[in-house]
This record gives structure tokens, sequence and C-alpha cells, in this order.
């Protein structure tokens, strides 16, 4: 395994849409808010490129306030019906016009479309990278489910803290001071 480098490294923010983040149980909807948040800015901070989907919006609604504010001017979510952002030419397009490599995952749901987002683009010979605390589903099982297949399918799972101190590098630098302080 290597560890998650910046120059190689893209964020992608699956599907954490107004109708469909409701639906998660309060403490794992809390948990991957906080924590897509904290990848955000620290992808921000790093120059990391950060991208957007939405499954559905005509259905299940944008994106939340709180991630679209934290992307900034740069939000521009790719739409799709598929549920792997993999087999969307749109999403495609954009993850390849970043020209990187290694990508990291969070969103919702776990068990379907960051799942099979993960598959997909490891087959394709991403690295793909989910922190475990940064994904959710409607019910436990299918989240460590989910989890066990990405892992089983070569995905490294991690969590949120362990990713976001691979992108850093090293203390002592305005980056690590500044992200350090979301990790409290």
């Amino acid at each position: 395994m290597e560890l998650l480098q910046r120059s190689a490294a893209a964020l992608a923010v699956i599907d954490v849409q107004e109708r469909l983040l409701p639906a998660i149980p309060e403490e794992p909807r809390a948990s991957v808010l906080r924590n897509a948040l904290i990848l955000i800015e620290t992808a921000r901070a790093l120059g990391v490129p950060v991208l957007a989907s939405e499954q559905y919006p005509k259905g299940l609604g944008p994106t939340v306030p709180e991630i679209r504010a934290a992307i900034g001017d740069r939000f521009a979510p790719v739409e799709k019906l598929a549920f792997s952002c993999g087999r969307s030419p749109e999403f495609r397009t954009v993850l390849e016009g970043t020209h990187k490599r290694s990508i990291v995952l969070c969103g919702v749901e776990t068990h379907v479309c960051v799942l099979q987002t993960a598959v997909d683009l490891v087959s394709e010979g991403y690295r793909v990278f989910v922190p475990a605390d940064a994904v959710a589903s409607r019910r436990p099982l299918d989240w460590e489910r989910g989890l066990a297949l990405m892992d089983k399918a070569g995905v490294v799972v991690g969590t949120t803290e362990a990713f976001v101190f691979q992108l850093l590098e090293r203390a002592g630098t305005d980056e690590f001071k500044r992200i350090s302080k979301l990790l409290r």
C-alpha cells in the first residue's frame, strides 16, 4: 500500500443531497457532513481538485448548502442517473480533466453510489481511498458491508484524519496549523 499523496489526489463528494442526507440516521449523518467538510477544506487549502455529483437531483434535490458553500465558486456538480460516478460520461470527463490518479471518495450511500463508484474506478486503474467516517448509509449493515466490499475490491479504507495527515505530509506548516484545528 502507498500513502495518499496530494500531487496525485482529487476528492469526490458523492450525492450529499437535500432529500437523501436526511434519510441517514442522525449520528452517521452528522459524521459524514462534518468529515466531508474537513476533506473539502483540506483539499482547497492544498490545491487538491474537488468534484461533486448529484444523483437524480430532480427527485433527490441539490447538494446540501453546507457542502455547496464549502466548495465555493468552483462548485459544479455533475448530475447523474447511473449509481456509479464512473459510469457517468460527464463525471469521467471532469475526473480525467484533473489528471489525478488517486481519488478520495466521501458521501452517501456507502453501499450504493460510493461502492459502485469505488469499484469502477479501481477497475480503471485509479487508487481509491474511502474514509469510513465520511461515508454513510441508511442502515448500519449496509454501511458495514459496503466498506467490506470496497476493501475486498482493493479500495484503501481508512479515516478522514488518516487521509488528511497523509495529504499534509508534515507538521509545522501554515497548512498544518490551519487544517489541524478542524480535527479537534
